[in-house]
């Protein structure tokens, strides 16, 4: 899960780009950067660890300019963690090109040993963005173009399209030619277009989210097709087709529940009226499985819950309240980097309101549970704070395979549902009752957005993986999503 950002204007683009990566902020927390091209055809650039407001001084904004450029901010998912792996990365043949990747690559590892051994490329890291950039950059330099018009650009998606399996949104800067954008032929993880009217041209941004696009002056236009390819010229000319044979648009489903800002829309579906439903139908179980509850009031696990839990609320005619205050300079505690700082974190991200917990049956209300320790500590401190009883939903179904394409949840035996029932679920983090979403009602909360998209990425829920898996890439990332492993990765860096 990272944040990719990338415009095409007549006025300098860095300052738009920055406040479009805060933004996406919450899609990465690890690392930033980002790279301008200015109308001489040479390049600025700036990327460091940490969030964007640390990376991005005004000293370094004033060198950043162009008025064409791409940006990311990086969590990671594939490779290890350190400044050498932030992006945007660079390859200076052909052209010059920069690319900013969100996703992972499932068949990294071969590509990597087919760019070394056949087509003598170097990589410096084992990020998959690497990887993706070469054999992009690799199909482009064959077709041999002085002057590459947009046929060998497509050309050359469509020959990574032929060779990159798994999940990847990608912008690329080509240097003197313009921004492309392309995205895998499921369309797994989001790319959305924006406009604005410029003084003499149309001006474009795309991003993995259009949360930014009104704050900057754009009206959404589209989201880029699954599989398909769109170039901005110089000119401020868009350009589009689709590069792939047989795309089946499969989203993540995941963004909805929880990766998503609420005021985006993906694929036509907004994520705020995704998550509203979701809350709806959890609503409805509850009354089915247990019409005679003795529920005294509704709190969500603030932020990404908020919705579904008023809406639960609502439905029950329950009172919804505020039990907790978020500390909103803390860190998403998904993306911690080992279990260790998880526990930590989760005392300091929330304060409770001892108040509306005192004496009461309380159902709490989260976007979804994962390894467990977020549910198990805030069920503790419920219980703390004079709860009577606690109950806890998810507003997902439960979690019980890995993710192979940009989330980088656990390895399966750290995740809580995985070989447990739903009553040992609620056993260990304590829960007095848990509910979770059915699979069927979660998938309607969002095809009820869009109706022609027919089937989403669901695969934590249900084992099934949408594109070609090898046995060898399974165990490698099983083994890389420990948390001892990971401990030992952030100690080394």
């Amino acid at each position: 899960m990272c944040g990719i950002v990338g415009i095409s204007s007549e006025t300098h683009v860095a300052s738009s780009i920055y406040e479009s990566l805060l933004m996406l902020q919450h899609r990465g927390q690890d690392a930033a950067g980002m790279v301008v091209c200015d109308n001489d055809g040479r390049l600025h650039s700036r990327k460091s660890m940490g969030y964007v407001r640390d990376v991005f001084h005004q000293s370094h904004m004033n060198k950043l300019v162009g008025h064409y450029g791409i940006g990311h901010v990086r969590y990671p998912t594939a490779g290890g963690a350190g400044k050498e792996f932030a992006q945007p990365m660079y390859v200076n043949s052909p052209y010059g090109i920069s690319l900013a990747h969100n996703g992972n690559l499932t068949n990294s590892k071969t590509l990597a040993r087919e760019l070394f051994h056949a087509e003598m490329r170097h990589l410096n890291t084992d990020s998959d963005s690497e990887v993706l950039l070469n054999i992009f950059a690799h199909e482009l330099g064959k077709q041999r173009a002085i002057l590459p018009s947009t046929k060998h650009f497509f050309q050359a998606v469509k020959k990574t399209h032929s060779r990159c399996h798994g999940a990847y949104a990608v912008l690329a800067l080509i240097t003197g030619f313009g921004l492309l954008a392309f995205r895998d032929p499921r369309g797994i993880r989001p790319l959305v277009i924006g406009e604005r009217q410029g003084k003499t041209q149309k001006e474009y941004i795309i991003a993995s989210e259009n949360s930014s696009f009104s704050a900057l002056g754009y009206t959404t236009l589209r989201d880029v097709a699954p599989g398909e390819a769109v170039f901005i010229d110089t000119l401020g000319q868009l350009h589009s087709q689709q590069c792939a044979d047989n795309p089946e648009p499969t989203p993540c489903l995941f963004e909805y529940v929880y990766l998503a800002r609420p005021d985006s829309t993906l694929d036509q579906i907004s994520v705020y009226k995704a998550r509203m439903r979701m809350g709806q139908k959890l609503a409805n179980k509850i009354t089915k499985l247990n019409p005679d509850h003795d529920i005294d009031v509704v709190i969500p696990i603030p932020d990404s819950s908020t919705t579904a839990a008023l809406q639960v609320a609502t439905e029950l005619n329950i009172p919804y309240r505020d039990g907790f205050v978020k500390n909103r300079y803390i860190g998403r505690t998904f993306i911690m980097p080992y279990q260790e700082e998880r526990e930590k974190s989760v005392r300091r991200k929330l304060n409770i309101l001892d108040l509306e917990f005192k004496g009461k049956n309380v159902l709490l209300v989260d976007d979804s549970i994962v390894r467990g320790t977020t549910s198990q500590k805030i069920i503790e401190m419920a219980k703390e704070a004079g709860a009577n009883k606690v109950y806890f939903s998810s507003a997902a179904p439960p979690v019980k395979f890995q993710n192979l394409y940009g989330i980088d949840m656990a390895a399966t035996d750290e995740l809580i549902a995985s070989g447990r029932t739903e009553e040992e679920v609620a056993e260990v983090i304590g829960a007095d009752w848990l509910i979770y979403q059915d699979l069927e009602d979660l998938i309607a909360s969002a095809q009820e957005g869009n109706p022609e998209i027919k089937n989403f990425e669901i695969s934590i829920f249900n084992g099934e993986y949408p594109t070609s898996i090898s046995n060898e890439y399974l165990q490698d990332l099983e083994a890389s999503r420990q948390d001892t492993k990971k401990l030992s990765r952030e100690k080394i860096n």
